[in-house]
């Protein structure tokens, strides 16, 4: 369904319609939040040889979510949600035309807010009480998006989130310069946020998500690369950034260090876990609900753990097509590729690592006291492993 606004449409009369459309098309979920924040996006001046196109909610909104996340989770935040989404409108904006558009494309392609929704319960399991949580929701997610738009530039990726990348779509510079620009926006709320204890974890991570992007280059191509050099690339670009979300919410709250320490390691462990399945959903998955290519990274020549476990527990006829498609850096043989690393074990194998990262990550939130928001991270941790998106 698509929400048909125009310039002509805006006015309150064009807001109480879309209103009402947006009711009918979700009247409990956490839709209502994020499409109603996207009606502010119409303020923007569109150039008068580039028209406004109807706003169609994104197909990672529209697919079906698990359960327990849509109702539990995202209830526990709804307004919050909202809040976050409003503010990423704001600081989306700019008076630079191509930042606008392109800023306004990132929101239409969606994505599963997962990064903020763990500020927004972290900081409900650590009983805070203020408003700077949203902030700081949005600044890893602005890290989170800028780390993509520079990414999909490195991997020459043309798909995310079902739509076509922006460096596909507007070039390799204005993907990274809009990277940059978010990176910035993201920086100035953190000098908002007023916590140097803050500003030094997130400074932290950014510092390591650039170095495991740099690893994760330097592995591409290399079937040599082993579960521990892999681990180590997931721990920097993934982990860290789930581990700094979960991290600050605790500090923003004012918890003792046990707490802090706590909800580090529960978004370390959840990161990993998230990252794992992630690979094996880029051979087992569905590629209409994944918004992406599966064989991607098999595509790029990267290391994944499915494919290094069959390089070292594969019959050798397996291990020798793993090897010549990883130097080679292509997707031609991924369905005998697939094949092959379910053989091996592979999937179960990094199925498994991943249920054990979740459980751990579980573990970890004994040391808070029972809340609704505690048990939404329990739910998030199980719902990393258990997704098929």
């Amino acid at each position: 369904m698509a929400l048909a606004l125009s310039e002509q449409s805006i006015g309150w009369r064009g807001v109480e319609l879309a209103l009402q459309e947006i009711c009918c098309i979700d009247r409990m979920g956490p839709v209502h939040g994020i499409l109603i924040s996207w009606l502010g996006f119409f303020s923007v001046k569109w150039p008068e040889d580039r028209p406004p196109q109807p706003l169609c909610m994104p197909e990672s909104v529209r697919k079906p979510i698990d359960t327990a996340l849509q109702h539990d989770l995202h209830a526990l935040a709804r307004d919050e949600f909202a809040l976050v989404n409003q503010t990423i409108l704001r600081q989306l904006h700019s008076d630079v035309e191509l930042v606008r558009e392109i800023g306004h494309y990132l929101i239409e392609s969606g994505g599963k807010r997962l990064r903020p929704l763990v500020v927004l319960l972290a900081a409900g399991a650590c009983q805070y009480r203020g408003s700077a949580h949203i902030d700081l929701a949005v600044v890893v997610e602005f890290l989170h998006t800028a780390t993509l738009l520079h990414d999909d530039v490195v991997d020459m990726s043309q798909l995310r989130r079902g739509r076509t990348t922006v460096n596909a779509r507007w070039g390799n510079a204005p993907s990274v310069l809009v990277g940059d620009f978010i990176y910035s926006r993201a920086f100035e709320l953190m000098v908002k946020i007023g916590s140097l204890q803050i500003m030094q974890v997130l400074a932290e991570t950014t510092n390591k998500l650039a170095g495991g992007e740099v690893m994760q280059l330097l592995n591409a191509g290399n079937p040599d690369v082993d579960e521990t050099r892999y681990r180590e690339v997931i721990l920097r670009k993934t982990a860290k950034l789930f581990e700094a979300s979960a991290q600050s919410a605790a500090i923003l709250a004012g918890r003792p260090a046990t707490e802090v320490e706590a909800l580090a390691s529960y978004g370390r462990h959840l990161g990993l876990a998230f990252q794992l399945i992630d690979d094996v959903l880029d051979f087992d998955g569905n590629s209409d609900l994944l918004g992406k290519n599966l064989g991607d990274d098999l595509a790029e020549g990267k290391p994944t753990l499915p494919l290094i476990i069959t390089l070292e527990r594969g019959a050798p006829a397996d291990a020798a097509l793993v090897r010549d498609t990883i130097l080679n850096g292509s997707s031609n043989a991924l369905n005998a590729v697939i094949d092959a690393v379910k053989r091996s074990g592979g999937l179960e194998y990094t199925r498994e690592l991943a249920r054990h990262e979740a459980e751990s990550a579980i573990e970890s939130l004994h040391v808070l006291a029972p809340s609704r928001h505690r048990d939404g991270l329990i739910r998030l941790a199980r719902f990393a492993v258990e997704r098929q998106y």
